[in-house]
């Protein structure tokens, strides 16, 4: 392990922040998707993940030990995150708090909610929001504790994530508790780390484009190289939201209007 992930995990635990990793390896959820739980009397968790009893047990048992939960807050609606929300809202008696869906509390960006504040990070999904409490973001699938995100190809989704990490670097937020991977030292860092990798992106995708590169699979091969085999139709997704933005900026060459 790390040192700036020891780092972390103990500032985090001194902060009386916990995080419950789910059993749901997989491409996309790295070693699993976190749970995190933040203060006590009451407690507040923050993304129940999947549906899996012991792992829901865990959250249960920890919640109790910490005075009763205040709420349940989901940073987005992707089930590996917010599966087992309804069922354990109904045990443990605890309102739902989201940006939609089937929720008690509908949340907007700058809601605040026990001790945590809303902030909207759209890009990776639609209704993504990070948490904010003191020098702590909660970022969801925003930023990752290894590696980087999934942008959707929605109208204008890659343009709104890089205003998202902009806006979050602009806070005073310091340690980063994401959705997936390790707890992240130097958030600040790594927000910039961020934005400058979709930048280069971007840079190698214009580059491409000039020399002449006419197709998606062309264009993959050329900008996304260094994604594995496995992730190819996922960077497809994250190329398509690519085109989107130099389209919508009016960057796109005219022979590739369609594309």
């Amino acid at each position: 392990m790390a040192s700036s992930q020891r780092t972390a995990e103990a500032q985090l635990a001194g902060l009386d922040i916990a995080c419950y990793r789910a059993p749901n390896p997989g491409r996309l959820t790295l070693d699993g998707t976190n749970s995190w739980i933040v203060g006590r009397d009451p407690a507040y968790l923050i993304d129940p993940g999947p549906a899996v009893d012991r792992h829901t047990a865990r959250l249960a048992a920890a919640v109790a030990e910490r005075g009763g939960l205040g709420a349940i807050l989901l940073t987005h609606d992707h089930h590996d995150h917010s599966e087992s929300a309804s069922a354990l809202g109904e045990q443990l008696g605890a309102p739902i708090a989201a940006t939609r869906g089937d929720v008690d509390v509908v949340l907007g960006d700058g809601s605040q909610i026990g001790p945590l504040t809303a902030y909207a990070t759209p890009g990776h999904a639609p209704d993504h929001l990070a948490y904010v409490v003191g020098e702590v973001c909660f970022t969801g699938d925003a930023v990752l504790g290894a590696g980087s995100v999934f942008v959707d190809n929605a109208p204008g989704a890659l343009a709104a994530y890089l205003d998202a990490l902009a806006r979050l670097r602009r806070l005073d937020v310091r340690l980063g508790a994401p959705g997936h991977g390790a707890p992240i030292a130097d958030l600040q860092s790594k927000l910039t780390e961020y934005i400058e990798h979709r930048l280069e992106r971007e840079r190698r995708l214009v580059a491409a484009l000039e020399a002449g590169l006419s197709t998606r699979e062309e264009l993959l091969d050329r900008v996304w190289a260094d994604v594995p085999a496995a992730l190819r139709d996922v960077a497809l997704v994250v190329l398509d939201a690519h085109l989107g933005k130099l389209r919508d900026e009016g960057r796109l060459p005219t022979r590739l209007a369609n594309l």
